[in-house]
């Protein structure tokens, strides 16, 4: 751990945004080209007075999911992020729900103000969702674990299937598993992640299982799904999906199908939020 050139680095990284890059306004009387300590804390969501204390090489070891926090905040690359890590005396974070999500993929999500979209990674964990797409999917972060991974919750929570319509579950099933082992066969063979989620579902899916053994491999790129909105009911949806440069994680954004009712309907979704989950 080297507190003093980890706040070195932060400063070098402050330095290097500005504040258009992550939707801030610049102001009359800005006195540093890039980003000021308030906003770097304000986008990480850390007091000013910690966020100061890092930067001067003193204080705690801050923790993983504050320095997952401050890559996303500074546009930090994956080597980048690594660093940081290395810095403060933590392993770098790959996946879960406190992974760092790819600086294109957050700037893009940010620029998606009127249209459900989320970020995954390559296993279906969410690693972060606009204001929309919790009011139309519900909030992901409240899951931890395997659960973390939509695959697994489709293949051991029956609660999980109750966004599509019954008829769907089997075509949903075999798109999730191919997706599934197209994702595999990209990562290392030794990936613990991986491997886990692939045994742990084989152990307790029978209907994983059986798919597994089909061999079938498809990246889902574009969908048209149906999802059943808790107060907005039936919607008929496009979901698209845009990849990073190693796949490892993807931006999904929904519009409405042509020829439906649902554009109207999903103009709702700002004004009902998430009052209709539970």
């Amino acid at each position: 751990m080297n507190l003093k050139e980890l706040g070195v680095y932060l400063r070098s990284r402050r330095d290097r945004i500005r504040p258009a890059d992550v939707g801030l306004p610049a102001g009359p009387r800005r006195r540093v080209p890039g980003l000021r300590r308030d906003e770097v804390a304000q986008l990480a969501g850390a007091s000013v007075e910690y966020y100061i204390e890092l930067e001067r090489g003193a204080g705690s070891q801050p923790s993983e999911q504050m320095l997952a926090a401050l890559a996303r905040a500074l546009r930090l690359t994956g080597d980048e992020r690594d660093h940081l890590f290395h810095l403060a005396g933590r392993a770098p974070l790959r996946n879960g729900p406190a992974a760092h999500t790819h600086p294109g993929l957050a700037d893009l999500l940010g620029r998606l103000t009127d249209t459900p979209a989320l970020v995954i990674t390559d296993l279906h964990v969410t690693l972060v969702q606009n204001p929309l797409a919790v009011a139309l999917l519900g909030p992901h972060d409240v899951h931890q674990g395997p659960d973390a991974s939509f695959v697994h919750r489709w293949f051991t929570d029956p609660e999980a299937r109750l966004l599509y319509p019954p008829a769907d579950h089997p075509a949903q099933s075999r798109a999730f598993v191919a997706d599934l082992r197209a994702a595999a066969a990209r990562r290392d063979p030794r990936d613990s992640d991986v491997r886990t989620l692939v045994s742990t579902l084989l152990a307790k899916s029978p209907e994983f299982a059986q798919l597994w053994a089909d061999h079938d491999v498809a990246f889902r790129r574009d969908d048209r799904k149906r999802l059943i909105h808790p107060a907005l009911g039936l919607l008929e949806v496009n979901c698209l999906t845009l990849f990073s440069e190693d796949g490892r994680q993807r931006l999904l954004w929904f519009t409405p199908a042509l020829g439906t009712d649902s554009a109207e309907r999903l103009a709702l979704l700002a004004v009902i939020g998430t009052q209709s989950f539970p």
